[in-house]
């Protein structure tokens, strides 16, 4: 009897052991390789739960795709929302604390275009994938970045609600603009000073921006940032707009104060992150934009 009770109990066991095969074989891989934006092929995990951004655009995209769950770690740069305070800094972009990404223990981390290579190379032997979203320089390479990142973060349906949402807040925006016949010049403050003139060349997704909101951005000729104070001051554009915290500081500097727009009290403040940082709040950008130069001075 104890040898037959022996050679059932191996029948049932090899028995539930083939039962459990197939499901084994339907389960969805546990990896996949993603190509980022330098073309690289990163092996990277299906459903990742911890994750480190090293890039402001990617932390805010998370949070508005609810996958802000996932993160364990972002950068000093990485300040909105305000409850990202809460997530462990691992510094900045460009000097990352290689120490401290490890110790958050990270399946995936996500980054922008200003990365050292050294520093991906690192994490890359210490076996963190690393992936490249990089901000694009057209305004509809946001949607394709959300899409991006909504698919790393197993967050897809969220991805396309939030497109959806965005696109439709776009459209809004432009129908209360109407057709654009007389564009106001404009030009964006980038950096100013002794350090030199910095703005959004023609080839940036904030001169996107600017054009939808109805403006004409002065450097749109200039590809890049840098740009001419003698340039500036010769076109002299309508209006001027400039992060919140440098507008005191540039209205009372030589020879900025001459300028039309600012003589005029046509400089249009905002806060830097909803034009400077490609996420979802740029639409909230083109609706500030429009509404200054629907009212110029």
């Amino acid at each position: 009897m104890k040898r037959i009770y022996i050679l059932l109990s191996l029948v049932i066991v090899a028995s539930l052991a083939g039962c459990k095969q197939p499901a084994a074989d339907n389960q969805a891989p546990k990896t996949y390789i993603f190509t980022d934006d330098y073309n690289r092929q990163v092996e990277v995990p299906s459903s990742p739960t911890r994750i480190v951004s090293v890039s402001h655009s990617v932390t805010e995209i998370m949070f508005a795709l609810g996958a802000d769950d996932l993160l364990v770690g972002r950068t000093d740069f990485c300040t909105y929302p305000p409850e990202v305070e809460k997530i462990p800094s691992i510094g900045g972009i460009t000097n990352m604390n290689i120490e401290q990404i490890l110790s958050l223990r990270p399946e995936l981390v996500l980054s922008s275009s200003m990365v050292q290579q050294k520093n991906v190379q690192q994490l890359e032997k210490m076996g963190v994938p690393f992936v490249s979203i990089i901000e694009k320089q057209n305004f509809d390479g946001l949607f394709g970045n959300i899409e991006k990142i909504g698919q790393l973060t197993g967050r897809k349906e969220a991805a396309d609600s939030l497109n959806n949402l965005l696109h439709k807040q776009l459209d809004e925006v432009l129908d209360s603009i109407g057709p654009i016949a007389n564009p106001r010049t404009a030009y964006y403050v980038v950096g100013f000073g002794a350090g030199g003139n910095f703005t959004a060349g023609g080839n940036t997704f904030i001169n996107d921006i600017i054009t939808m909101a109805g403006g004409l951005n002065i450097a749109s000729d200039v590809q890049g940032w840098s740009y001419s104070l003698e340039t500036l001051m010769q076109k002299d554009p309508e209006f001027i707009i400039i992060r919140t915290e440098d507008s005191a500081t540039f209205c009372k500097t030589q020879p900025y104060n001459r300028l039309s727009a600012v003589k005029k009290g046509n400089v249009i403040t905002i806060e830097s992150g909803k034009l400077d940082i490609q996420g979802p709040r740029n639409i909230e950008a083109i609706r500030i934009l429009a509404a200054r130069f629907k009212s110029r001075s």
